[in-house]
């Protein structure tokens, strides 16, 4: 197998122009400073709200950055140019927190457009989905607290695993991957548990759903494991993308209020150590698993 420097600039960066280049170090060296992020996102949030402006300077320094498009015509263009330096894609429809039943029709029809669309496109392996949404959050927590639903919440249920059934239905028969992103902690359990029928159902001869572990959280190397267990036991494949995390003050804030243990880890090498063990799990256990490692981490990579 050829040696992979993940250190090789050249490689890296050579989609970019000088310009882009210098834009990118512009905009990471503002993201260094935590009052001017503050301050930043709280002005150009009022600015939205006052309906001043402000997109076209979004659209041209973060937007451009971190988005690849905000229709699939657009997306098309990144997409390709991406590949033609061997790059592939995960399209993200970026849909959550939603709360009508016509909002979830409306993210479900959407994300069937992603998958036929990644189906018709080489580069595009992968799309992303958030259960929330799919489904309403307070419905999840209740789920995720194991408490009895009345006859309208679990008809309301049903409707948001159907909805997710045809999304992966779809992308199985595409041979699309999707990746179930990962949410609160307080909510986490009835994402997992719909994310393992998912996985039972279209990862039996290839891995089409995948699971996300946010390692900075200390029981999730124990719960990969247990995942993998389970997919043995029942006879499917596991899907495991492996992340750090993304809501580490919330959930930190969150316990401190209502006086229960964080679930994060006590530091970042704790959640370290433990993401490099998940991934050398999933190696190790390649035949069984599929996962994708979901890291800016020279290290882990």
């Amino acid at each position: 197998m050829p040696h992979i420097d993940v250190n090789n600039t050249e490689i890296a960066f050579e989609s970019k122009t000088n310009a882009e280049l210098r834009q990118m170090y512009w905009l990471f060296r503002m993201f260094n400073s935590p009052s001017l992020v503050s301050v930043g996102s709280k002005m150009t949030l009022w600015a939205l709200n006052c309906r001043l402006p402000v997109e076209w300077a979004i659209k041209k320094t973060i937007f451009q950055q971190f988005c690849g498009g905000d229709t699939l015509e657009n997306a098309q263009k990144t997409i390709d140019h991406l590949g033609r330096y061997n790059t592939l894609t995960v399209l993200d429809y970026g849909a959550e927190a939603k709360t009508g039943e016509e909002e979830f029709d409306r993210t479900e029809r959407e994300m069937l457009r992603v998958v036929t669309f990644a189906g018709k496109n080489p580069t595009v392996p992968v799309i992303s989905c958030k259960v929330t949404g799919l489904a309403r959050f307070e419905l999840l927590e209740k789920i995720d607290r194991q408490e009895p639903l009345d006859e309208m919440e679990r008809a309301e249920w049903s409707r948001a695993s159907a909805r997710l059934d045809r999304i992966c239905r779809l992308a199985a028969e595409q041979r699309v991957g999707v990746f179930i992103d990962a949410e609160e902690t307080w909510i986490q359990d009835a994402v997992d548990g719909l994310t393992e029928e998912m996985m039972a159902r279209y990862n039996r001869e290839r891995v089409t759903v995948f699971n996300t572990f946010q390692l900075y959280r200390h029981d999730r190397l124990a719960f990969l494991k247990a995942s993998h267990e389970t997919a043995r036991a029942k006879g499917y494949l596991l899907g495991a993308k492996l992340v750090r995390g993304a809501y580490m003050e919330k959930e930190r804030a969150r316990a401190a209020e209502m006086g229960y243990p964080s679930p994060i880890q006590p530091d970042k090498a704790a959640t370290d150590r433990d993401y490099d063990e998940a991934v050398r799990y999933c190696v190790d256990h390649y035949r069984e698993i599929g996962s994708c490692v979901a890291s800016h981490n020279v290290q882990s990579n």
